[in-house]
């Protein structure tokens, strides 16, 4: 999708960006053939090309912060499919208060397509610790991360360098879609499942396990752990369906099924 966007160019929107597409133009290379686009002039035409052959190469060698600091954090869910490979779910548990009465983090469950990892208080989790694993992707996705597990994080872990990478927010997705409700209520909507013994356990829960582990049982916390990885990876199926309907809700779908015009046209 992130090829089909021209919402990098200054001057772009959203409006401009489906005319693009109506024209035929859906992707940068398309734009790169057109001796004119639209209404845009000689100069700014050139400028555009010359960004878009920078995203290229940011692309190529997979320079997220580049990305990060081009599109609105609300358009970062188009790299999602590009950035797939290189991307991490990332699920805190607390033990159920704020930081400033006493809060602080006891899981942070961290999730990509080499596997599972959980960083545990007491155990393995640490400022440093943390950056290294983080420092080992390129994409963020979290469920209302950008509201909570975040900045809980960064109250806790102040030097913690996470800002350049991009992130999609599923629950803010959601939202732009309509649709509504927690990271279980979209589970159960998209049929997505979990452990027969996880079902129906909730962050109260989540606290309630490490309030166990703290009395002697080591138990609780193998339920946690295992609580929080359902999480991370139900992310990970959750983000793929929200990628499809955002393609579909921006509008490219309608015009790639149309079929393309030729690029060596002149448009006007």
């Amino acid at each position: 999708m992130i090829k089909n966007t021209f919402l990098l160019l200054d001057g772009i929107g959203e409006k401009r960006e489906r005319r693009l597409w109506r024209e035929g133009i859906l992707t940068w290379e398309d734009f790169f053939l057109c001796n004119e686009v639209l209404d845009i002039d000689f100069e700014r035409k050139k400028i555009y090309d010359d960004f878009l052959y920078r995203a290229f190469d940011a692309l190529s060698c997979k320079n997220c912060l580049f990305f990060s600091r081009s599109l609105k954090k609300r358009e970062h869910w188009r790299l999602f499919d590009e950035f797939l490979n290189d991307a991490v779910c990332l699920d805190i548990e607390t033990n159920g208060l704020t930081p400033e009465k006493g809060g602080y983090v006891t899981v942070v469950g961290l999730y990509s397509l080499n596997g599972y990892k959980a960083l545990v208080r007491g155990e393995n989790l640490s400022e440093e610790i943390l950056q290294e694993a983080l420092d080992e992707y390129k994409y963020l996705i979290t469920f209302y991360g950008s509201i909570f597990d975040l900045p809980f994080l960064k109250k806790e872990f102040p030097n913690l360098q996470i800002e350049h990478i991009p992130h999609f927010d599923l629950f803010f997705a959601g939202k732009r879609l309509g649709i509504q409700g927690g990271l279980k209520k979209l589970e159960t909507l998209f049929l997505i499942e979990r452990q027969e013994e996880l079902k129906g356990l909730n962050g109260y829960d989540a606290v309630k396990f490490w309030k166990a582990y703290l009395n002697g049982n080591p138990e609780s916390l193998e339920l946690l752990i295992s609580y929080n990885r359902a999480d991370t990876e139900n992310l990970f199926k959750l983000g793929n369906i929200f990628y499809e309907m955002l393609r579909t809700h921006a509008g490219i779908e309608e015009f790639m099924d149309n079929g393309r015009k030729s690029t060596s046209q002149k448009v006007s």
